[in-house]
């Protein structure tokens, strides 16, 4: 890997994300960036092209989450200092995984690249995955209460993650496949998941 990318992006990049939401933070950048690398090791793919597409994926939300995976893609191509390293070609390469990652995207990603990337990004973890959740909601709908809060939680971890949910999985070496069967588990148990959430919901509410 070249250390000289390698530095500019720890240095440069990952600090972006400390002014998103609390589920987007650097720690989810870099769960991606280390997941992405592993999977790799499964392909023949460059690992510096693997590194900038992690590092670059979610940098859109600056613009909101609608169109973000477009945005951070035009981010991408638009830093003049990925030219030292990388080829025209290459690069269109990464802006086309980074905008192929989001888990809505009805289309299979359109490389090796998009799919290592989106399958990282899924980041399926039964206490990360709902902390996350809660601490989405926390911040896009602060208005909700507690009650308010679960109802929509509980929506979107069935409308992403339940049986006919729209999350894919595109690389058979991950774990993905196993923690999601053990996060339906608790989706589908209304008790637990209750439990789960008002644990988190209370950590989280005491943060602020």
């Amino acid at each position: 890997m070249n250390e000289e990318l390698r530095s500019y992006i720890y240095e440069e990049i990952l600090p972006r994300y400390a002014s998103f939401d609390a589920a987007h933070q650097m720690d989810h950048a870099l769960w991606v960036i280390n997941d992405s690398l592993h999977l790799a090791q499964y392909y023949d793919v460059d690992a510096d092209m693997v590194l900038v597409v992690a590092a670059y994926h979610d940098l859109g939300l600056k613009y909101g989450r609608e169109e973000h995976h477009i945005h951070s893609g035009r981010i991408l191509m638009e830093d003049a200092r990925l030219k030292e390293w990388f080829a025209d070609d290459q690069l269109h390469v990464m802006r086309d995984a980074i905008e192929d990652h989001r888990a809505s995207h009805n289309a299979e990603p359109r490389s090796v690249y998009g799919r290592i990337v989106a399958e990282a990004d899924r980041q399926i973890d039964k206490d990360v995955t709902l902390r996350r959740t809660v601490q989405y909601g926390l911040s896009r709908y602060p208005e909700l209460d507690r009650e308010g809060q679960y109802e929509r939680a509980c929506e979107h971890l069935r409308n992403k993650y339940g049986e006919n949910g729209y999350l894919k999985l595109y690389i058979p070496q991950s774990q993905n496949a196993m923690r999601l069967a053990e996060f339906r588990a608790l989706i589908s148990s209304p008790r637990e998941l209750r439990s789960a959430f008002d644990a988190i919901y209370d950590e989280e509410i005491k943060k602020k």
